[in-house]
């Protein structure tokens, strides 16, 4: 699942409020806005068919987080003139956080009884930004973390919008109250607060859309791309009421049924590969804008008529129970029934959705309404509150800390013995059929181990020479080995490159060659354009970075480059090509781009993409200790999802040599997980830093005339 969805909170019938201020009357189109906010998010998040938009639930449970709060703090500022903090904070840790403790202390029990050990770090971190509000942020920066492409989702990754929220909820009371203070001499205080949230809410959507525009992934889960959808359910609350006065109850009830097709339409049209939030979402948010607004005066004939259903009430009032526990009970169902890291079928997931009721009812019944339901002390009311919000805080980041330690405590890898052969080393001259590679259930210690190989990659990661998949154009180079060494080699190209300079370092340290490292996330070293991102942009950083690195190559001459990439679609101009034509032009992309270094005397050693399990290997290790054969492959399969396009530009080219060690890496007729004693993948595709080191001397024997100095 790439992207998650919370819902608001926020209840109406709050009895936390202070006593002398007047209370709204109980919504029954509120709440069953958040019936169809958080069921579609549930459905889509089991992957069931038809609701392709399930997402945007939490962009309706923003605007209605905004009304609701907005509601209350304006009335508190009329009737009072000014704001009470640690009223409006007692509120909110009575209504958020024991529900969300309790959760999270349970997810925390979780993922050490159910979960792969390789998740419990991630998992202790992200439960504690979670119980800290903001992992929002640490999602966005983790959105374009290349290396965490493939990892399996967290299971509190859905707390993102509640940290959302109460960053809006930290913000909008210090505005309110110096709108109070500016307009203390003002009867109304409705103007200023318009005032106020319009300079929230337009440079908000006018970031929101450029930047989904630029950054996509990170552009999901920041606070400032979000800000304007809670705004607009603030300038409900200020305006509606006038608008009331003068809308008549027909064209009331029209404007409310318009806005809720218009969330229903874009929950059921909308893709997931969509950039979101940018422009696209004005639709669901002001479609539950109008719902809210004009539910009053609408009365029965308004969409209150559907959303008034038992069922929806029901879904509606356990809504933020069953969010927080939905997602967590998918993910762990997921590691426990699957053999292999992956999502569940839409009937699995849909049942699992279902049962998940069941801990949410439990939650809402044991935790959520008596905590919120207690009667404040008449000398303090606020107190008790506020420490019991202290009290949930620190427990959330307790259990964080917990699993983190866990984490530390079973990681116990093998250390390598001088003289002994490990990983490729094993492996006969003619590895096909060889009983080293075949894979076994238990292969006893190896490393890295399957909780440390996330960080087992290669060190231009750490040495700041690999550009991130973004804009950048700058080539970035390391140099390894031998400064003075008479032969150098450079590495270049995307991750499927980079992962072959552990084999070079061990190489230059053996022979004392000096190596240069040139490499760029998701950038082959191709003249042709290939995309970015889910919204599959022109990647116009990787055109200037190929440009770059070309001419610093030129400069450096280098013996021979090594090079390698996946497959990548082609674009021509914004349109994303199929799959042939795109071989076809990345083929003839490599081949210009392989020439201009050819014309200069390099010679390039083109290395054919490594056969690839298509699944997370690590994760799999991780879950099926003792039972490894579980994650090994057939050999077919693991060679069919490789990239093909490195070998065909190489074919028939001069000064390109096509080195190919798919049989060291997968010798049998099933791809083993562990060979020698070391973990072959750290991921869907890449090897481990340490396996791709013991191929130094398999990739030397390919290299032939090509690991000679020719000048």
């Amino acid at each position: 699942m790439a992207q998650l969805t919370a819902p608001t909170v926020e209840r109406q019938d709050d009895p936390a409020a202070p006593p002398p201020l007047d209370r709204s009357r109980f919504r029954p189109d509120i709440e069953g806005l958040r019936a169809i906010a958080v069921g579609s998010v549930l459905l889509w998040h089991a992957g069931v068919p038809g609701i392709p938009g399930g997402f945007v639930g939490v962009d309706v449970f923003f605007v209605i987080s905004g009304y609701l709060m907005t509601n209350l703090l304006v009335r508190e500022l009329e009737q009072r003139g000014h704001i009470s903090f640690r009223g409006f904070y007692a509120r909110r840790a009575k209504r958020l956080l024991p529900a969300a403790s309790f959760t999270l202390l349970w997810v925390a029990i979780l993922t050490i009884a159910l979960l792969p050990k390789i998740r419990w770090a991630d998992v202790g971190k992200d439960i504690v930004a979670s119980g800290l509000y903001g992992i929002n942020w640490r999602l966005a920066n983790g959105s374009v973390d290349y290396l965490g492409a493939h990892a399996a989702p967290s299971p509190v990754q859905h707390f993102w919008s509640l940290a959302v929220e109460e960053q809006f909820y930290f913000i909008w009371p210090l505005v309110l109250a110096v709108i109070g203070v500016l307009a203390r001499r003002r009867a109304s205080k409705r103007g200023p607060v318009v005032v106020g949230l319009c300079l929230i809410a337009v440079p908000s959507f006018l970031w929101s859309v450029y930047y989904t525009a630029a950054a996509p992934e990170k552009a999901y889960f920041v606070t400032t791309t979000r800000l304007w959808e809670l705004a607009v359910g603030g300038l409900v609350a200020v305006l509606a009421p006038t608008l009331l006065r003068v809308l008549r109850p027909a064209v009331a009830a029209a404007l409310g049924w318009v806005g809720l097709a218009a969330v229903a339409v874009t929950i059921l049209v909308l893709e997931s590969s969509a950039p979101f939030p940018g422009a696209i979402a004005a639709v669901p948010i002001l479609g539950t804008a109008a719902v809210i607004a004009v539910g009053p005066s609408a009365g029965r004939h308004g969409p209150v008529a559907v959303l008034r259903a038992p069922v929806m009430q029901f879904l509606g009032k356990l809504s933020y129970s069953l969010y927080l526990w939905h997602w967590p009970i998918l993910v762990v169902a997921a590691a426990v029934l699957l053999d292999k890291p992956g999502s569940l079928d839409p009937w699995r997931g849909l049942l699992v959705v279902c049962l998940s009721i069941i801990p949410a009812w439990i939650s809402f019944k044991v935790v959520e309404e008596p905590v919120r339901r207690r009667r404040p002390s008449p000398t303090s009311p606020h107190t008790w509150p506020l420490r019991l919000g202290l009290v949930c805080t620190i427990v959330s980041v307790l259990a964080g800390v917990g699993v983190y330690t866990a984490s530390s405590v079973v990681n116990r890898p093998l250390k390598m013995v001088a003289g002994q052969k490990y990983g490729a080393e094993v492996l006969p001259d003619q590895p096909r059929g060889a009983a080293a590679g075949q894979p076994v259930d238990d292969p006893g210690r190896f490393l890295p181990s399957a909780t440390a190989a996330r960080n087992d990659i290669p060190s231009v990661y750490a040495d700041g020479c690999h550009v991130k998949n973004n804009d950048s154009p700058v080539a970035k180079g390391c140099t390894y080995g031998n400064r003075n060494g008479s032969f150098t080699v450079a590495v270049v190209g995307d991750s499927h490159a980079a992962q072959w300079v552990p084999t070079f370092q061990a190489l230059a340290k053996a022979k004392g060659w000096r190596v240069l490292a040139y490499t760029k996330s998701g950038c082959p070293l191709a003249d042709e354009t290939v995309p970015l991102g889910k919204d599959e942009r022109p990647y116009t950083g990787c055109d200037g970075w190929n440009k770059d690195v070309t001419s610093k190559l030129l400069a450096a001459k280098p013996d021979v480059v090594v090079t390698s990439a996946t497959e990548y679609p082609v674009m021509d101009g914004t349109t994303v090509l199929g799959k042939q034509v795109s071989d076809t032009r990345m083929v003839d992309g490599l081949r210009r781009s392989w020439a201009r270094l050819t014309g200069a005397g390099i010679k390039v050693l083109a290395v054919a993409d490594t056969p690839r399990p298509g699944f997370d290997m690590a994760d799999c290790v991780s879950s099926n200790e003792g039972h490894l054969t579980k994650c090994a492959l057939p050999r077919t399969k693991a060679f069919k999802l490789a990239g093909s396009t490195v070998s065909k530009a190489a074919a028939g080219q001069k000064d390109v040599r096509l080195v190919d060690l798919g049989d060291f890496i997968c010798p049998d007729t099933r791809c083993a997980p562990v060979i020698g004693r070391v973990l072959v993948y750290r991921d869907t595709d890449h090897l481990t830093a340490t396996y791709a080191r013991t191929l130094a001397d398999r990739m030397y024997a390919a290299m032939g005339p090509f690991a000679q100095p020719t000048r």
